[in-house]
């Protein structure tokens, strides 16, 4: 019995140095040899400065710029708490909030059915995109905020566009803080 309990105990102390420490090394060692971009995060920096993470989402409210999906992650955007909202699509709090913001987005433009993703959360709670749909429905107000032609902004919106993966993989998309940042550089807002 003795003899066993020792080898149970080796077994656990050289399996946790192993896959504890040893493995986990090991793996993000290779990625920052062979993805340093991928394994920080695809951190986007602009003048020196850490503006956002390409598969992070943040919330940009000022109406000179596409706006993201919701979040449900804490207080928004938070990856320490990556969640979506649990409530089901009979919750009375999901209706009452998705109602008020198809409400708020349909004042902004009311000859336009306001598309899913701009009154839901993903999953996550920190989808970086948008879907095309989601930046048409939303070129009339900025282009007015940004004093530049819809034309224009269609045409940065389907830059932007990133089409499905594989050409059948996921949807077509825009990563609305490279979107954002170009508008930033080629069409600063107005004062």
């Amino acid at each position: 019995m003795k003899k066993n309990l020792v080898i149970a105990l080796w077994f656990t102390l050289v399996t946790t140095v192993m896959f504890g420490i040893l493995y986990p090394l090991a793996v993000t060692g290779l990625a920052q040899v062979l993805f340093p971009s991928k394994a920080n995060g695809q951190l986007v920096e602009r003048n020196g400065k850490i503006v956002g993470s390409r598969i992070i989402g943040q919330s940009f409210t000022a109406p000179g710029y596409f706006h993201s999906r919701l979040s449900s992650a804490g207080t928004g955007y938070d990856a320490t708490l990556s969640s979506g909202s649990n409530l089901g699509p009979t919750n009375k709090t999901l209706l009452d909030r998705v109602k008020g913001d198809v409400a708020k987005a349909a004042a902004e433009n009311s000859s336009t059915p306001v598309p899913i993703d701009l009154v839901t959360s993903s999953g996550s709670g920190l989808d970086p995109h948008i879907s095309p749909a989601a930046a048409e429905f939303q070129i009339p107000r900025v282009a007015r905020e940004r004093k530049i032609s819809e034309a224009d902004l269609r045409a940065l919106v389907q830059k932007f566009t990133q089409e499905r993966q594989f050409g059948v993989l996921g949807e077509p998309r825009i990563n609305v803080l490279e979107l954002n940042l170009e508008l930033n550089s080629s069409h600063p807002v107005a004062q």
